[in-house]
């Protein structure tokens, strides 16, 4: 008689970050590895999320910058993307203290937090469509982890694509473009172009433009539930 079968192992439960070495995407594990060669003391790997758990407003990225987040562990911290992000954080009062450029620099966010689409930095800045989908369950979770949420602000149209996916929308549920907005549920996405020195530079956006979206998200977040 043969002996009883094993019970299935049980899933693992969704997290809202990757581990330190997480092995999922070959080619990012590839550029995380050459990295930590080149740079033992940057942080090389997987940019945790930084903010307020009771958060009501989610700023999602594209993925960490090689010399920004990857570097320092923070999103958007070191690289030109955050002094425009968290200048204007602080502007519409989401964050409270002197941007740096470091961890500790003593930047705190206020009802916010933010996060990227993908977690580890990507050659050339571009992730891979397969590389967004395997990230995208912890963006789900991290989206899922936030009870308050109400507003989500997309930097990019790669980030809006993942946050509608993650949130289990078509990308065509929302409409690409700086200064949409669109109701889904109980939460309103405001959509922007992505804070990088290429789109500034370009004059593709200003810091009037940026500083527009964030006034509208204060104004959503202040009118409260309708």
């Amino acid at each position: 008689m043969s002996a009883p079968r094993s019970p299935p192992a049980a899933a693992a439960a969704p997290v809202p970050e990757p581990h330190r070495d997480c092995p999922l995407c070959p080619r990012l594990v590839a550029y995380r590895d050459a990295n930590r060669q080149a740079h033992p003391d940057w942080f090389n790997g997987p940019a945790p999320s930084f903010g307020d758990p009771d958060a009501r407003l989610l700023v999602v990225g594209l993925a960490p910058g090689r010399m920004g987040a990857n570097r320092t562990s923070r999103p958007f911290t070191g690289d030109y993307a955050g002094v425009l992000l968290y200048d204007t954080l602080s502007r519409y009062q989401f964050a409270r203290g002197v941007y740096a450029a470091r961890i500790d620099d003593g930047l705190e966010l206020v009802d916010c937090m933010v996060t990227n689409a993908v977690r580890c930095a990507p050659p050339g800045n571009r992730p891979t469509p397969q590389e967004e989908a395997t990230c995208r369950p912890f963006l789900a979770t991290r989206i899922a982890s936030l009870p308050r949420l109400q507003a989500i602000v997309t930097l990019g149209d790669v980030s809006r694509r993942n946050v509608l996916r993650a949130l289990g929308h078509k990308p065509g549920a929302a409409a690409s473009g700086h200064g949409v907005e669109t109701d889904l549920g109980d939460l309103r996405l405001f959509s922007s172009y992505h804070c990088s020195r290429l789109n500034t530079n370009t004059g593709r956006l200003t810091p009037e433009m940026f500083h527009a979206v964030f006034a509208s998200v204060r104004q959503y977040l202040d009118r409260g539930p309708a």
